[in-house]
């Protein structure tokens, strides 16, 4: 079970595609922050040179590892933040497909921002990802 409530009030329009939240609402406790992901694997070795899916689907797997290490569940990520080099509209569907392919039904729902970007820390890098997420209080 989420630690965390999704609120997409009639106030607001309803979020494009069903990929995010307008509102996330975490509970009092502890927040872990992922630092922005790019496409290295544990390894240290770069994927998807020139590539933007390769490389999201290597940027979407560590937040799902990074997540994993802290204890939690997709269900508990309550921001993350997208930058994209080069973005154009063409890039939305290989980048969010990337994203179901690392986590299928378990796609996190996030309030999320998605920046299109000049550039990142080094120029092979097109994508990059970072993570708020939701932990339960110390007990």
């Amino acid at each position: 079970m989420s630690r965390v409530t999704r609120l997409d009030p009639p106030t607001l329009a309803p979020p494009i595609m069903g990929l995010y939240a307008q509102i996330m609402v975490a509970p009092a406790g502890r927040l872990a922050f992922i630092a922005g992901q790019v496409a290295l694997d544990a390894g240290s070795s770069f994927i998807g040179v020139g590539d933007h899916a390769a490389q999201a689907r290597q940027c979407f797997a560590n937040i799902r590892d990074a997540v994993a290490a802290v204890g939690a569940s997709p269900a508990d990520i309550v921001k993350m933040t997208i930058n994209v080099v080069d973005h154009s509209a063409e890039l939305i569907g290989p980048i969010f497909g990337a994203g179901r392919e690392i986590f299928g039904d378990d796609w996190p729902i996030t309030a999320s921002t998605l920046l299109g970007v000049a550039a990142l820390g080094l120029p092979e890098w097109l994508i990059e990802i970072d993570a708020i997420v939701a932990l339960p209080a110390e007990g």
